[in-house]
This record gives structure tokens, C-alpha cells and sequence, in this order.
């Protein structure tokens, strides 16, 4: 063979390996790609409790790889005092990003982002003005149960969640846009029902309702049990049967997740009557759950206020 051979030869070799060379390092990059991957990966936002849950279930409502988990048990309730078991932080290993209320519902939020600080938290409840707790000790966090608070925590958590997960940005607007006019819808529906009652006085069953009362312009006029769970003393007893007294108070609303215990023994020793009021902490996970809870507050409201 000839020089000239031998130089041609040894070109198509070197060519070859070329080929090969960039053949394999393309295939790599495909395997390994994190748009890939990400594409194919189902991310997870968890909610904080109940409420947040529903809310961030119609916000994310049919978008492909979008799965949302509700952090805590659906028996918990409002979170007074929750602790963080082992089962909520296996719940929050493979989230993302939590919804929470915030205006210090969520008191044990340290201990999930000093283990978690990768974790986005979205604070659903930001730039609501809110109400004082009794006696003025903190704020008052059960923002949901006015409807117009709900309002504006269905738009923080679509606004926030098209910022961190703007491939799908345009589907959260979206959703939250057509929920909003569901609540807008139910709030309307509402205040033409309640606007014409006469009787403004009520008395509940805990701190869940100020901003109820404030949306629908109802005066709370006693609290059965200052912290759910624990019995009135006799004294607060007495004070809350004299005030209903007092004021005519035809209705006493208790909660389904609580004892009706104390707010019968009130209705006993006056001319009220035990009614049930829901602040939504617990229900069935279904999108449209929170519009019927406050469908049936509604119906409540008509039938005890009458």
C-alpha cells in the first residue's frame, strides 16, 4: 500500500471515531437532560390543612404532573396548637412547595422549614387585614370563612404558584380565574339572602368566625368555649347565658368537629336553640366542597335566624 493509501485509510478511521464519539456524548445529554426529566416528573404541592387543601385542589385543577396532597390528617381540624407528627413530614418529602394559611396558624412552621429549607412556602393569607384574637392576644388566623378573604387566598396561591412553576403558569391563572367566580357567585348568593334578616346577634362556638361575621355584617355576641376542646368555666358559663339573655340571642351555633355539650346546657337556661355552623376545617376532599359547606352555613343561617 502506498502513502497516499495509508493517509486516505487513516482519515476515514479518525472519521469514524468522530462519529462515534459525538453519536454516544448526544445520547448521554438526552438521558440525562433535566428538561427530560422534569417533563416527566410529577411535582407535588402540599397543603398545609383542609381549607388550603380545597383551595390549591381547584387552583391545580387538571394540570398533567400536578399532584396535590393535603400535609396534614383530615381530621385535624384547625390547627390550635397542632404538632407536627412524623407522618405529616413523610408526607412533605417529595413536595415541592406548601400552602399555608399563615397569620400564625401555623405555629410549628419553624420545625418544617429548619429541616426542609428547600421547601417554597406560599403564605396564602398575605396582605389580608386581619382581626385581632380575643382579648387581644395575637391575631385572629381563620381568614377563610369570610368568603372575600377566600377570594383573595385562592388568587396568592394561583399568583404565587404560576411564579414557581411557570411552565404551566397560563393553566394556573386559569383555574384560579374560573374559581374565583365560583366564590364571587356564592358570596352574591349569600349576602341577597342575609341582608334582609333582622336578628344580627349570634353567639358561636369558638374564635372561627369573626371574619364571617364582619362579610355578613352579624354581631358575634358571645363565644361558647374561648379554646376548642376545653370546657367554659362556670363563671364564663353564667356570663354567656346572661348575655344571651339579655340580648333576645335566638341561635347558638356549635361545630361539627366539636362537643355541643356546653352550648346545650346555654340553650337549657334560655330560649335558644343548638344549630350547627361550619368554619370549613374539615370535610369531603372534593374541589367544590368549600362552596357547599357555605351552602349549607347559608341554609343554616335562613332556618335559625328567621
Amino acid at each position: 500500500m502506498n502513502s497516499k493509501s495509508v493517509k486516505l485509510l487513516c482519515l476515514v478511521l479518525l472519521g469514524l471515531l468522530v462519529v462515534s464519539g459525538c453519536s454516544t456524548n448526544n445520547e448521554s445529554q438526552v438521558t440525562i437532560s433535566p428538561t427530560h426529566n422534569s417533563s416527566s416528573k410529577t411535582m407535588t404541592i402540599a397543603a398545609s390543612f383542609y381549607p388550603m387543601y380545597i383551595f390549591t385542589l381547584n387552583v391545580a385543577k387538571d394540570i398533567p404532573n400536578v399532584n396535590v396532597i393535603d400535609m396534614t390528617k383530615p381530621t385535624a381540624g384547625c390547627l390550635h396548637d397542632y404538632a407536627v407528627t412524623p407522618d405529616d413530614m413523610k408526607n412533605l418529602e417529595e413536595a415541592k412547595i406548601l400552602i399555608t394559611n399563615g397569620a400564625g396558624m401555623e405555629s410549628f412552621m419553624a420545625k418544617i422549614t429548619n429541616q426542609m429549607p428547600n421547601l417554597k412556602i406560599v403564605e396564602a393569607s398575605k396582605g389580608i387585614e386581619l382581626i385581632k384574637g380575643d382579648g387581644n392576644e395575637g391575631d385572629n388566623p381563620h381568614v377563610w370563612v369570610s368568603i372575600s378573604n377566600a377570594i383573595r387566598q385562592v388568587q396568592n396561591i394561583g399568583d404565587q404558584l404560576a411564579l414557581l412553576d411557570p411552565n404551566n403558569a397560563t393553566k394556573y391563572q386559569e383555574n384560579t380565574n374560573m374559581y374565583i367566580k365560583k366564590l364571587e357567585a356564592q358570596r352574591a348568593k349569600m349576602h341577597l339572602a342575609l341582608n334582609g334578616i333582622k336578628s344580627r346577634d349570634i353567639v358561636t362556638f369558638h374564635e372561627a368566625f369573626p371574619y364571617f361575621a364582619k362579610e355578613f355584617n352579624f354581631n358575634i355576641a358571645g363565644v361558647i368555649e374561648r379554646e376548642p376542646g376545653s370546657e367554659p368555666s362556670a363563671k364564663e358559663l353564667a356570663e354567656t347565658i346572661d348575655k344571651v339573655k339579655s340580648l333576645k340571642v335566638k341561635a347558638l351555633f356549635a361545630e361539627p368537629q366539636y362537643s355541643t355539650k356546653a352550648a346545650e346546657t346555654i340553650a337549657r337556661e334560655t330560649s335558644a336553640k343548638v344549630y350547627t355552623l361550619d368554619p370549613v376545617v374539615m370535610g369531603p376532599m372534593e374541589a367544590d366542597a368549600y362552596l357547599n359547606i357555605m351552602d349549607l352555613n347559608l341554609r343554616t343561617l335562613q332556618e335559625a335566624l328567621k
